[in-house]
C-alpha cells in the first residue's frame, strides 16, 4: 500500500449551531475511526487559522492565509491505499462536502535515501 495526504480545503462550520458543529465533528470522528479500522489512517491533524506566509527570494513574511478564504488548508489526513483510484473513493467520505469543502488527493513521495 501506498500513502496518500487528503488536504482538507473549506468547509467551515462556524456558521452552524453550537449542536450542529457537534454533530459535524462527529462524523469526522466517525470516518476516521472507520480508517482505523480498516488499518488505512496514518495520520492527520486539523490546522487552526492564521499563520504566515513566506515566499519568494527574499523571503517576504506576510498574515496569511485568511479564514475569510473559501481556499483556506482546514487540515489533512495521511492514508494508506493500494493507488490513486482507491485513496480517492475513500475521500469521497469526506464529512464537510456538504459546508462546500473540497479534498486534494496526492500521493506521498518516497525517497530511497530515507
Amino acid at each position: 500500500m501506498e500513502k496518500y495526504m487528503f488536504i482538507f480545503i473549506g468547509g467551515d462550520a462556524s456558521h452552524l449551531s453550537p449542536e450542529k458543529q457537534e454533530a459535524q465533528m462527529n462524523k469526522w470522528f466517525a470516518w476516521v475511526q472507520k480508517l482505523q479500522q480498516q488499518g488505512r489512517y496514518d495520520s492527520g491533524e486539523a490546522l487552526l487559522p492564521g499563520g504566515k506566509i513566506i515566499k519568494g527570494a527574499k523571503k517576504t513574511i506576510t498574515d496569511g492565509p485568511f479564514a475569510e478564504s473559501k481556499e483556506i488548508v482546514g487540515g489533512y489526513f495521511v492514508v494508506k491505499a493500494k493507488d490513486l483510484a482507491e485513496a480517492t473513493e475513500l475521500a469521497k467520505e469526506y464529512p464537510d462536502f456538504e459546508l462546500g469543502g473540497a479534498v486534494e488527493v496526492r500521493e506521498v513521495m518516497k525517497f530511497d535515501n530515507m
